[in-house]
């Protein structure tokens, strides 16, 4: 086999694996099989931060980001994985490689922005909050297909939250490419982020 022939089969071997059968760059990252493809999730929004400023989604991930819906008065759950993440995008900065943590309330009637500030505050100078109106939120939360549920019926004060706890991995522009389950510890969750956003670049 002749030497420009030989050249031209690897490089075409190479985008081959690169980019998976389907083209995708991200094809040797991903382990998530869902319904309808990764592509499927995510949605439009515009939402009030921690600082009460309107943000769109264009302007949140306008960086590699792990999106979690949660609130802050979660007594376990929230917290935990709001520090695993925060945990991940700091190794990952600490390597030289940009990543953001993103948390979306699923309760806006307690999460204003001054509560959410206080929140995000202990984990991450980076983390951003965001809030909104109930309707803003049940459309945020739909098009991220995370369901959750509050327990107001007989305490609408201190009442509990139930929700779904995946990460996701949304890459600027508002792609979402992977998700992450909690029981990923902080530096395999760094590794697989890693991996996308190399991919990308």
């Amino acid at each position: 086999m002749g030497t420009a022939i030989t050249i031209a089969v690897l490089a075409a071997g190479t985008a081959y694996l690169t980019l998976g059968r389907n083209g995708d760059i991200y094809a040797q990252c991903s382990k998530s099989n869902v319904a309808g493809g990764m592509d499927s999730f995510g949605t439009s929004f515009t939402l009030t931060n921690q600082d009460g400023k309107r943000v769109t989604d264009q302007e949140v991930f306008s960086k590699p980001s792990l999106l979690y819906f949660g609130y802050t008065f979660c007594p376990d759950v929230c917290p935990l994985d709001s520090a695993r993440n925060a945990e991940a995008a700091a190794i990952l900065n600490d390597r030289g490689v940009e990543l953001q943590t993103v948390f979306i309330t699923v309760d806006p009637r307690r999460d204003t922005p001054e509560v959410l500030a206080d929140f995000t505050d202990a984990f991450s100078d980076d983390m951003i909050g965001l809030t909104g109106t109930d309707e803003e939120i049940a459309a945020v939360n739909k098009g991220w297909r995370n369901y959750y549920k509050l327990n107001d019926e007989e305490d609408d004060e201190y009442y509990l939250v139930d929700h779904m706890t995946n990460t996701y991995l949304v890459m600027p522009g508002n792609q979402t490419v992977e998700f992450f389950s909690r029981d990923e510890a902080p530096e395999v969750l760094a590794d697989r982020a890693a991996c996308f956003i190399d991919a990308a670049t």
